[in-house]
């Protein structure tokens, strides 16, 4: 086993032991017979509903990414294409390990509309940015309004976890801003290092791709549109998790789903299983507990929101792939 396999190995090990922690600390102590009759309680129409939104906000990333990411024209791209690699990357984040989905979205981009591998990455890179940046928003929204007693989330840390992803997406964008204002000394910086001229070359073609992918901070217009399009998905994603309270009877606030949406992606970011497992469930069950939520009721919600969320975009990406004949074996040599 090479060293880059025996790696990534040991990263889908810690991911599945990781899962596997999250999960028990989930589930502990309740009785699958007790989670089963919450499930069976829940009320359908809600329920759709709340499926219907989430499903929704994929197709909301199609319009955003048609102001992220251009043509080498600078024309918009078709939004046929752009929604076929959206949903082929989120079902390989459910499916394959490592979370290949954004390589997978990337190339299936770069494949379907014709921009640079490195163009469709950058785009995807400034997309993450901006949806940071909306989902710590909106989490200091809920927790300036929520209705939690004093110092309920004092165990949480919840200052320290927004202030490092703050940094983080800031120092990100610092960096975008950086290879945008000064392409050239990249560019000579590149030559001045690398000897071979074939291999300089092709790097200075990776910056320009990058460039490409981030001329969206160029335009004070676009960036605002890129913004108002983060709080539409983010915020259609916060009402799929209330019409979730209405199918279970949850009486839990508008401040409460904004404060349990922004945990939720604390917690995905920690190494898991493919889909999230247990990264997911623990942080709802932690939020609704804070607001005096049942155990059993709070993981019946947690386990049927991930459940009838997860299989709509699972079975439109496997749609996607078929339709576009690009194959999952393909990904991998593509993002090289």
């Amino acid at each position: 086993m090479t060293v880059p396999s025996r790696r990534r190995a040991w990263q889908v090990l810690a991911g599945v032991a990781v899962s596997a922690l999250l999960l028990y600390f989930s589930l502990r102590g309740l009785h699958f017979r007790e989670v089963w009759a919450h499930v069976l309680e829940a009320r359908p129409g809600p329920l759709l509903l709340c499926v219907c939104l989430a499903t929704s906000t994929f197709v909301l990333r199609i319009f955003r990414w048609q102001v992220l990411l251009r043509a080498e024209d600078g024309s918009r791209l078709r939004a046929g294409p752009l929604w076929h690699a959206i949903a082929m990357g989120f079902m390989a984040n459910n499916i394959l390990p490592l979370r290949v989905g954004e390589v997978v979205r990337t190339y299936a981009a770069s494949q379907l509309t014709g921009t640079r591998f490195t163009a469709a990455l950058a785009s995807i890179g400034v997309e993450r940015l901006f949806d940071a940046m909306t989902v710590i928003a909106l989490l200091l929204l809920g927790l300036l309004r929520t209705s939690l007693p004093p110092g309920a989330m004092a165990g949480f840390n919840v200052g320290a976890l927004v202030t490092a992803a703050i940094l983080i997406a800031a120092l990100g964008l610092m960096s975008a801003g950086l290879v945008l204002a000064f392409p050239l000394a990249a560019e000579r910086l590149v030559r001045a290092v690398v000897p071979s001229d074939r291999v300089a070359t092709r790097l200075v073609g990776v910056i320009e791709g990058i460039r490409q992918g981030l001329g969206v901070l160029r335009s004070p217009a676009r960036v605002l549109a890129v913004v108002a399009w983060s709080f539409a998905i983010w915020g259609v994603s916060v009402l799929s998790f209330q019409a979730g309270f209405l199918a279970f009877g949850i009486p839990v606030d508008t401040a409460g789903a904004l404060v349990m949406q922004g945990i939720i992606m604390f917690g995905i970011a920690l190494p898991s299983t493919p889909g999230y497992v247990g990264a997911f469930e623990l942080p709802i069950i932690a939020v609704l507990a804070l607001h005096g939520v049942d155990k059993g009721l709070a993981a019946a919600y947690a386990l049927t929101y991930h459940v009838t969320t997860f299989v709509p975009i699972t079975l439109l990406g496997a749609w996607s792939v078929a339709r576009t004949n690009l194959a999952l074996t393909a990904f991998r040599q593509g993002g090289k």
